[in-house]
Parts: C-alpha cells; sequence; structure tokens
C-alpha cells in the first residue's frame, strides 16, 4: 500500500496551455495516506474520473506531480504504478472462466501455479465466487462479473492501491448495499489504500472514512462524513449533502445581522465583524433542514412562515415553507406535530453558516 500525494496538480485538455485555458483540474494538492478507505465525491463533469485516471497512469497531468509514498510516478506507465483501477463497467474476458480471469494477472506475473490456485481460491471465497468459477465470464450476472473485475485486482499481492471509479453503476439497487459493504469488508481485511469515485452521497459515506467533495475541478472539502454535514466548507458541499440539501440564503449586512426579504437573521459579534471587513457582496447564510425549529405556535423570536407542502416520507416530513420570496426546507420527525398554513420557525446559532464567496467563515465558538 503507499500514500498517493497531489503536489500542485492541474489538468487541462488544451494541447497548448495559455492564460485562457479551462481547467478540468484546477491547482491542487492533497494527499491519501496509506491504508485509508477514501471517497471522491461529486456531480458528472466536476473532474472526479479524470483525476483517477491521472493516478493511475491513463492521463498525464499538465503539471504537477503525482507521488506514491516518495516517488514520483508521472512518468511511470500504468502497469508500473502496482495500480488497480476498478472501471463502471467490468473489464473481464467473457470467453474466459471466473477462475482464468483472476489466475490471469498472476500468469502474466509468472507465478508459481500453486500460488495463483492458492490466491485465486481465497480471493473467489472472499467476493463469493467459489460457485461460479468455472462458469464462462459471459454467462455471469452483472454484479458477479464487477466482483471478479475487483477481483482482478486483489489477487495481486503487489498492488498498492485499488483505484473504483463509479463501479456500482451498472449494478441492481438492491444489490448495491450488499457490495458496499463488501468492499469495506475487503479493506479492513487487506488494509490496501483505495480511492472511491462516485456521484452518490450514500456511496461515498458507507465506504469511505473520509471524502473529498469536487466542485468544478477542485476539492472543496475533505473529511469525514459527519464534517461534511455538519460543517459543509462551501456552500456546493451544504447543497449536495444532504436529502434535502442545505437552506442557503442570499443576504445584506445590517446592525444585528443580516437580512433578506426584510427578514432579519440575528448574527454572533464574530460573524458581523468578519462581514463588515469583506468587501465582497456575494454573502449567504446555510442551515440544514433538520436544525430549522418549528414551533406550530407564536414563540418569541420566531419567523412567521407559510406552510406550503408537506411530505411525508413515513420514518420523518419534509416541509417546504415561504418565508419572504425564499423556500425553506425543514425536516420533522415522524411524531412531530405538523402546522398547517402558518409555521414559526427559528435558526438555531450553532446551526446557522456563513459563507462569504462560497466558502464557510469560521469564527472563534464564543465570540
Amino acid at each position: 500500500m503507499v500514500q498517493i500525494t497531489l503536489k500542485s496538480l492541474a489538468h487541462t485538455y488544451d494541447k497548448s496551455p495559455d492564460a485562457n485555458s479551462t481547467y478540468a483540474i484546477q491547482e491542487m494538492n492533497h494527499v491519501w495516506k496509506k491504508g485509508g478507505a477514501y471517497a471522491l465525491l461529486g456531480p458528472s463533469g466536476c473532474g472526479k474520473s479524470t483525476l483517477l485516471n491521472i493516478i493511475s497512469g491513463l492521463m498525464s497531468p499538465s503539471q504537477g506531480e503525482v507521488l506514491f509514498d516518495d516517488l514520483k510516478v508521472n512518468e511511470l506507465r500504468p502497469q508500473d504504478r502496482n495500480i488497480a483501477q476498478v472501471f463502471q463497467f467490468p473489464v473481464i474476458y467473457d470467453t474466459m472462466t471466473v477462475y482464468e480471469n483472476l489466475a490471469f494477472p498472476l500468469k502474466n506475473m509468472k507465478v508459481h501455479k500453486a500460488k495463483i490456485h492458492s490466491k485465486v481460491t481465497e480471493i473467489a471465497d472472499i467476493l463469493e465466487l467459489t460457485n461460479v468459477l468455472s462458469k464462462k465470464a459471459q454467462h455471469l450476472t452483472a454484479d458477479e462479473k464487477q466482483k471478479v473485475s475487483m477481483g482482478r485486482g486483489l489477487v495481486r499481492d503487489d498492488v498498492s492501491a485499488i483505484l473504483f471509479d463509479e463501479p456500482l453503476t451498472v449494478i441492481d439497487p438492491q444489490l448495491k448495499w450488499k457490495l458496499r459493504r463488501k468492499l469495506k469488508q475487503i479493506h479492513q481485511q487487506f488494509n490496501i489504500t483505495m480511492v472511491y469515485v462516485t456521484h452518490d452521497q450514500l456511496e461515498a459515506s458507507t465506504f469511505a472514512d473520509e471524502i473529498a467533495v469536487m466542485y468544478d475541478g477542485k476539492i472543496v472539502q475533505f473529511g469525514t462524513p459527519r464534517d461534511l454535514f455538519e460543517r459543509p466548507n462551501h456552500t456546493f458541499v451544504g447543497y449536495f449533502i444532504g436529502s434535502p440539501g442545505m437552506n442557503l440564503m442570499s443576504v445584506e449586512p445590517t446592525q444585528h445581522g443580516v437580512s433578506f426579504d426584510n427578514v432579519e437573521i440575528p448574527l454572533s459579534k464574530g460573524f458581523r465583524e468578519v462581514i463588515a471587513e469583506t468587501a465582497s457582496d456575494n454573502i449567504k447564510i446555510g442551515i440544514r433542514p433538520e436544525f430549522v425549529h418549528v414551533w406550530e405556535k407564536e414563540t418569541p423570536s420566531a419567523l412567521v412562515s407559510r406552510v406550503e407542502h408537506v411530505e411525508d416520507l413515513g420514518t420523518y416530513k419534509i416541509l417546504t415553507l415561504k418565508l419572504g420570496t425564499q423556500q425553506i426546507k425543514a425536516r420533522l420527525q415522524e411524531d412531530q406535530l405538523v402546522p398547517k398554513d402558518i409555521a414559526y420557525i427559528s435558526f438555531p446559532e450553532q446551526w446557522t453558516m456563513l459563507y462569504v464567496n462560497e466558502y464557510l467563515v469560521k469564527v472563534g465558538e464564543n465570540q
């Protein structure tokens, strides 16, 4: 296993980059530590697969370095990096049996026949493929084919890291949870550095210890699933993580905080000082639906909103409220009373986030 370091890495598809070039990967410095389970999460087109292909050697970056431990690997071919990559669609040989597919990488490395058999049967057992070892790959189900594709990387003792590029895309929804659990089990058993690319926040949070969220070619936050939920560092993280995502409102400064549509939200002294010092007019506040307090009756300091819609999801309800011209989402527990027509809401200070130029403002806890 290796530590993967990206040093001043950037990439553009322009053949002759200049100041006007568009970069698929904007300059970044990032580290995936040895033996960690990481997810690279973001929407289509944000640069996830490009970054993964640079790490594996399928693409060369326009600038910067890729380091495996302390070794620069920019010039190394993919086969020399000891990286296994699992793609959206299984890469296997349909005319070979499952056993032959799993054994193929080891045969190419001239591994002894007894060792090949030992490794193949071990990995087949872990991936629950023992019963189909003699079956031709073309007759497998989609999830079995993807497990074979994963197994081709796991049979090798020299694999430094495994990169997964949306590996569950073709898998039936009812089987995805099983494969996610299997991947987690494999990581715990082999302790290999793993990077998992996905646009699905559930896949990312169930697989990874830490998640790198990508947006517009940048990693805008790197942290645990809890970090991303409770303290989103960028408005995109707030919007993208959670169901529904964070409520975000563009605001203007006032004497006691900020306001929108003549609705004033008081803020702490620390936040007010930051706002006073910024020249930007791109100021937003954000709060997750889970943290919006909803009162059925009039409450001191609560804001008056109109109930527009109630979505009953069984174990909880999502309220769509109108505050000024802004729609606010609030999440209620199943046993909580749902206000009719008018709801009184408040934004607890500890869960109200302030963003300037889309990034989270952090001030002292006691200000």
